[in-house]
């Protein structure tokens, strides 16, 4: 009788240990599951594809980042340098100037440079940038379009649930290798990799 209490006892023991070694296997496999998936997560980015955003400025109130993670790029190489920017300035202003009732951005988070008779050179204060897209529709409506929103990878935590994109009324966001480049408007392919 002793010796079944004793096999019984150390069935019970046997029990309890296999338990909690499953436990410990089990919980160290979700561990990997887990470190696995966020290293392949990493591999990939969020990306906006500016031929297909609409400017609706949701960008700057649906991330999760405050400010957005997406901010104004000025691509250079299409700018005119226009003396008179629809990307900087309102379209009712009355003076060509740098003060704040005739600036388009809400944030003030675009430099105006004089180069010389009649170009000027504009440039985005990336801290002062919330994504709004007023200076982008303003560039596309009376300009060439060369401000353009674009995710900024050094500031986006990768969520991988991005919530700009379930936001996006034009589906222009997508998940990318990290190594493609940034997508701008008016370039083609073979131009966005250089």
């Amino acid at each position: 009788m002793a010796k079944k209490e004793k096999k019984k006892d150390l069935n019970r023991r046997a029990f309890i240990d296999r338990g909690f070694r499953f436990s410990i296997g089990l919980g160290l496999t979700g561990l990997g599951v887990g470190l696995y998936k966020r290293s392949r997560a990493k591999e990939y980015v969020w990306q906006l594809d500016p031929a297909k955003c609409i400017q609706c400025g949701r960008c700057a109130t649906s991330c999760i980042m405050t400010p957005s993670a997406v901010k104004c790029f000025h691509v250079y190489d299409m700018c005119g340098y226009c003396d008179l920017c629809g990307g900087y300035f309102r379209p009712e202003a009355k003076n060509l100037t740098t003060a704040a009732e005739n600036q388009l951005c809400p944030t003030a988070a675009i430099e105006r440079k004089f180069i010389e008779e009649p170009f000027f050179e504009y440039h985005i204060i990336e801290e002062l940038c919330i994504g709004c897209a007023k200076c982008v529709k303003g560039c596309g409506a009376f300009g060439n379009g060369s401000l353009q929103l674009q995710v900024n990878h050094r500031l986006c935590v990768d969520c991988n649930e991005c919530s700009i994109a379930r936001d996006c009324p034009a589906d222009a966001f997508e998940r990318v290798s990290i190594d493609s480049p940034y997508i701008f408007a008016g370039f083609s392919k073979e131009e966005n990799k250089s």
